[in-house]
């Protein structure tokens, strides 16, 4: 007999997955409370990484559907979700989104889904490339200075140099300097790349 299962992820502890339990429940999924896995992990992460999630990768069996409320529950992204959602179709188990109408994700419709969410996820992150790498062109056009500001000017970096040659520890220069001494330590690798 076919088991549902619930996996509900919040980011942060100040959030509690309460919420995407009733939600569960209120668009018809009856969900014994042992098969409801709740973490509290980023998004960032990819679901197979999640300990819960993993967990419950490991108790799913064929025939078995796991209820998310939306898509980001299952993984950081578009490609991460589908790889998810194949991996658990590969293995006889049912996703099903209640943010996308409580589709079967495994299912023909459900595939279309994806493959919609992914071509445009795909879309909007080669639009993302082409404006920054546009805006890159167009600062170095503009004679603009691309990256961070140094911490330390030539002059500072030479002082460093310096000091350091007459004894002043790394803590003692970043001390001064108001910076960290791996600035400092960059200052001295700055240094011989100027004497060069």
């Amino acid at each position: 007999m076919a088991r549902t299962f619930a996996y509900c992820r919040v980011s942060t502890v100040d959030q509690a997955t309460e919420n995407q339990i009733v939600e569960i429940e209120a668009a018809g999924f009856q969900v014994d409370p042992k098969r409801v896995i709740a973490e509290t992990i980023s998004g960032s992460v990819s679901a197979l990484k999640r300990p819960g999630f993993s967990r419950l990768v490991d108790r799913l069996e064929e025939g078995d559907v796991l209820i998310v409320t939306k898509l980001d529950r299952l993984g950081r992204n578009a490609m991460d979700v589908r790889a998810t959602v194949e991996l658990l179709s590969n293995s006889g188990v049912r996703v099903h989104c209640l943010a996308l109408g409580g589709v079967d994700l495994t299912s023909a419709a459900g595939k279309m889904t994806m493959g919609v969410i992914a071509a445009v996820s795909e879309f909007e992150r080669d639009l993302l490339i082409e404006r920054t790498q546009a805006g890159l062109r167009r600062a170095k056009e503009e004679g603009k200075t691309l990256g961070r500001r140094p911490a330390l000017s030539t002059k500072q970096v030479r002082e460093i140099g310096e000091r350091r040659a007459a004894g002043a520890s790394l803590g003692q220069l970043a001390e001064h300097f108001c910076v960290s001494r791996a600035a400092i330590q960059r200052a001295e690798k700055k240094l011989q790349t100027l004497k060069d």
